[in-house]
């Protein structure tokens, strides 16, 4: 008897996320109403609401030559409007997938190809009155746990190692150069769609004038949140795709 139960493909797989849940095909829902409020009212402001709402991926497009707001002939237009509604398309679909692995359960199991955990470095955990090492709290297990899809997986790592970079030359531009220019669009893209709160939180015209200097440093810290914010989300899509990837056939 053949079997049926072979391993099913990456777009299988994320397909499968993209729309398991109710929390994947709400966010669906909403990206397809607001896509639609975009055509039917193209004036009325909600034209950012797809970008927003496919963030961070959605922003990449801005690299492309491709801008379906530039008036040009018809084949052109056509055919740049279609690759965005495509882009935006695939970019909600991933989020979705990210969406889904918050409520699978398997995200949450220890998948196969996962690191095991390190063992404690000696003389750094706490140690009472009579010298014994005590256990790490409970608290703090759950915070380890918590924060462990950001590092223990390449997608993660990856897009920590782009968000680190983004800050760094925020950072460099903000402080060392004369003219930053708007290097800090590089961080607010790179950790969308909470970096715009950061963003927000961080405006000059929120501080004195004296503490001005200050408003870089709260948009890296905010900007930094929300990176890691994302990299956990993604780590744990990981897992959920390792884990569907990796198991037994029936």
């Amino acid at each position: 008897m053949p079997n049926d139960s072979r391993p099913r493909s990456l777009p299988h797989r994320l397909l499968a996320l993209a729309t398991g849940n109710w929390l994947a095909r709400s966010y669906l829902a909403v990206f397809a109403l607001s896509l639609l409020a975009m055509f039917l009212f193209p004036e009325s402001g909600f034209a950012p609401d797809p970008l927003l709402l496919t963030a961070p991926l959605s922003y990449l497009a801005t690299f492309l030559p491709l801008d379906p707001g530039v008036e040009v002939d018809g084949a052109a237009e056509v055919s740049a409007l279609g690759f965005w509604v495509v882009w935006l398309l695939l970019c909600a679909f991933v989020n979705a997938a990210v969406l889904g692995a918050l409520l699978t359960r398997s995200a949450n199991a220890a998948s196969p190809g996962s690191r095991a955990p390190l063992p404690p470095v000696p003389g750094s955990s706490e140690r009472g009155a009579t010298g014994t090492a005590r256990p790490a709290s409970p608290r703090s297990r759950r915070i380890r746990a918590l924060l462990a899809p950001a590092v223990d997986n390449w997608l993660a790592r990856g897009y920590l190692a782009v968000v680190a970079a983004s800050l760094g030359f925020f950072l460099v531009a903000a402080y060392l150069l004369p003219d930053p220019g708007f290097a800090g669009i590089w961080p607010l893209m790179t950790t969308a769609p909470l970096s715009i709160v950061a963003l927000l939180v961080a405006s000059p015209a929120e501080w004195a004038f004296s503490l001005a200097w200050l408003s870089p440093l709260v948009f890296c810290a905010g900007a930094a949140l929300s990176g890691l914010f994302n990299a956990v989300l993604l780590g744990r899509l990981a897992r959920t795709l390792r884990a569907r990837e990796a198991r037994p056939a029936a």
